[in-house]
């Protein structure tokens, strides 16, 4: 099976017969001991230190559509290497902007997202609530909020819900993490350890959501709630929202309920907090057990991986702009 590498050692890659090898190089130029990868286990790449390649790399990678995701010091997304799109549609393609260009249909999808986000937050809550949490008064105010999505008219507004019911779901936080506090929701920088963790997963649902329209016919630089133009691949937002209750919140809550990343994971200065490259790690190899693991599908009535849930989630989509199904986003069931 394929897997993702996470690079964060400075060094050189480059291609060496039909695997890659990864030079690491320290801050006085010295190399270290050459790592192979066979080019056959390799689903994608991310790299968080800085990294020396040349155009023939590039090209290889692209031949066999592994794509590069980067990220700056302070774990900031800072864009993609993308292989040459392999399932190009130009039935899909002109469906998907018409389904942007049409205001009401526009609508429909961007609730659809909406609503789908909501049922999961609130699948989230009731979930800590039957454990002894105190979270039914904010389950009745996103319940309050969620009766206002169908009614707007326009993207503006119904962001505005969106925004006020991740706030609400945010003040739960608190009461389900044991150690930490979130207060706020703060992002750039991230500041304190809670902040840190759900910026850090984000960004790493965001990615696999781009990986996953990039296996589809969808084209990720249009979307339905997010304005296309504010981000380059503004769609994979759209569908980050449906599942980071379900893949990024639920995996920060078991991580520091269970004290697998404690407060020596960080790295605190006066007005940020990051994650310590060791804390990065063990939340990536958290990351990759959760998208790895298989559910039972309700539909389908086989075992499916989570991250599969999300290409899923795209042939929907696909389905919806050609007028074949309505699209209807996924909720949690467990």
């Amino acid at each position: 099976m394929k897997k993702s590498y996470y690079l964060f050692n400075p060094g050189r890659m480059s291609r060496k017969d039909n695997t890659l090898k990864f030079t690491p190089v320290d801050e006085e130029g010295n190399e270290g001991p050459s790592k192979y990868i066979p080019i056959e286990g390799v689903d994608n790449l991310y790299v968080f230190g800085a990294l020396d390649a040349n155009s023939a790399l590039y090209n290889f990678l692209g031949k066999e559509q592994i794509s590069v995701h980067f990220f700056d010091y302070y774990e900031h997304y800072t864009g993609s290497f993308l292989p040459k799109e392999y399932l190009l549609s130009g039935k899909v393609l002109v469906a998907q902007v018409g389904a942007y260009s049409k205001p009401k249909k526009r609508m429909i999808i961007a609730q659809r997202f909406v609503e789908g986000a909501a049922f999961n937050m609130l699948k989230n809550l009731r979930y800590y609530g039957n454990r002894g949490r105190d979270t039914s008064i904010l389950i009745e105010k996103i319940e309050d909020l969620c009766l206002q999505i169908s009614a707007t008219a326009d993207v503006e507004t119904l962001m505005g819900i969106e925004g006020n019911i991740r706030m609400s779901y945010y003040e739960a936080f608190d009461g389900i993490i044991n150690d930490f506090e979130m207060g706020n929701r703060v992002k750039q920088p991230p500041s304190n350890e809670v902040n840190a963790m759900v910026s850090f997963v984000n960004m790493l649902c965001y990615t696999l959501c781009l990986d996953m329209i990039y296996h589809t016919q969808l084209n990720p630089t249009i979307s339905f709630l997010h304005e296309p133009g504010y981000r380059r691949f503004s769609l994979a937002l759209d569908l980050a929202e449906i599942f980071k209750p379900i893949l990024v919140d639920r995996l920060v809550f078991s991580l520091l309920n269970r004290r697998v990343i404690q407060i020596n994971d960080f790295d605190r200065q006066l007005n940020r907090c990051l994650l310590k490259d060791n804390g990065r790690k063990k939340v990536l190899k958290a990351w990759d057990e959760k998208i790895n693991e298989t559910i039972k599908h309700r539909s389908l009535k086989r075992n499916v991986r989570y991250r599969h849930l999300v290409k899923l989630e795209c042939y929907k989509l696909v389905k919806h702009v050609l007028n074949m199904e309505e699209y209807k986003p996924f909720r949690a069931w467990w």
